[in-house]
């Protein structure tokens, strides 16, 4: 198995972070897009979105990250991904719920409008207004992942155990470091994504992603 990624894109890290926890049996290809290697020819061959990331498998492609993290988990047989129908249905809400709401409104309204210029609106007024939309939504998908999704006693989103729907949602939850988001007001998610970062890969699936942070240092945000 093959996986194009990119250690910055949030997409790319929930599926690597897998890989790597795991220990799964696959090369990992950077496509550089800072140099838009994803728009060349030979990658839009492999995925016409121009889109990281996609996983082959001999000749099968799969170029969604939750859909590849179901793919991965059902092929090893991971028990991140339960096989009992209810328990399993639980996991895919929970991505569907990430992909939807946490991806929609707090990557693409609130942080990649801010440090991405390629996400700029195209004038200030707009631009404000996106960022607030996103910031006030950011809030509230925030405060229903702390107080009803995870609550008290959760360890992981789906309960006491590890699921893909984690591997998944913390990258994008983490995401907000970007920013210096401050989740003390959020003290459950606080506590899952600790968790999550105690894992033996989170650091060096995360390390250009923190690097790409600190060169953003000295640059203000609206954040959460």
């Amino acid at each position: 198995m093959k996986l194009y990624y990119h250690p910055v894109s949030t997409t790319s890290r929930p599926v690597w972070l897998f890989i790597a926890e795991n220990g799964i049996d696959c090369e990992l290809r950077v496509v550089d897009l800072l140099k838009g290697e994803h728009y060349q020819p030979e990658y839009v061959a492999i995925n016409p979105n121009r889109l990281v990331p996609v996983l082959e498998d001999g000749d099968f492609r799969l170029t969604e990250s939750s859909a590849i993290l179901k793919y991965l988990a059902e092929k090893t047989g991971s028990s991140a991904y339960p096989k009992e129908l209810r328990a399993r249905a639980k996991v895919n809400e929970m991505m569907d719920w990430i992909n939807t709401q946490v991806c929609r409104e707090f990557a693409y309204g609130l942080v990649y409008p801010q440090i991405f210029p390629n996400h700029k609106r195209r004038s200030d007024e707009a631009h404000a207004g996106t960022i607030a939309w996103g910031k006030e939504k950011a809030r509230g998908w925030l405060k229903v992942l702390d107080e009803s999704l995870l609550g008290t006693k959760k360890k992981y989103l789906c309960g006491e155990q590890i699921t893909i729907a984690d591997y998944f949602g913390g990258p994008f939850v983490a995401l907000g470091e970007i920013l210096r988001c401050n989740y003390s007001a959020y003290p459950n998610v606080s506590r899952w994504l600790g968790r999550m970062k105690a894992l033996k890969s989170w650091g060096k699936v995360h390390e250009v992603f923190h690097g790409f942070a600190a060169s953003l240092k000295d640059k203000a945000f609206e954040s959460v």
